[in-house]
């Protein structure tokens, strides 16, 4: 009998481990005040969180490596008080290219906070996500290293 329920429970399992795996979609509205592009009012934006193409920065990562140490500038008042520290962002690389939904997962200090949002904002068009061939909303994290 043990052996019996043994071989359903391995039988039940290995159909699971079988099923391809699917992305993850995940609803996100559009009422972040910190974005620069925003869905018209009322429409539902949903973005993936695995796809078969990732979104790429125009040039790759070295060149979003460039952009970021020539469009950041740190805070004054946060320079002067020795505040340091990586900003961890969230936001959308929608089917289009364009970045939305800025957020920001992790924070250290609100001026550090800002500026990396504001980094963010001023991103140039991405190339898409793909999901089956069809370009599709993305989520992305960034970190935005704040160093003395």
């Amino acid at each position: 009998m043990l052996t019996l329920l043994r071989c359903n429970l391995l039988l039940v399992v290995s159909c699971f481990l079988a099923l391809p795996a699917t992305s993850q979609v995940k609803r996100v509205n559009n009422c972040n005040p910190m974005s620069r592009t925003q869905a018209p009012y009322g429409e539902v934006v949903y973005e993936y969180d695995y796809v078969d193409v990732q979104p790429q920065f125009p040039g790759g990562d070295c060149a979003l490596t460039n952009f970021i140490n020539s469009t950041r500038e740190y805070p004054y008042e946060a320079y002067k008080k020795k505040i340091q520290g990586r900003v961890l962002c969230s936001f959308i690389v929608n089917p289009d290219g364009t970045v939305s939904h800025i957020s920001v997962v992790r924070g250290v200090d609100s001026e550090l906070n800002r500026e990396a949002v504001r980094v963010i904002s001023e991103m140039p068009k991405w190339h898409a996500g793909k999901h089956s061939g069809n370009n599709v909303a993305v989520r992305c994290f960034l970190p935005i290293a704040f160093r003395l």
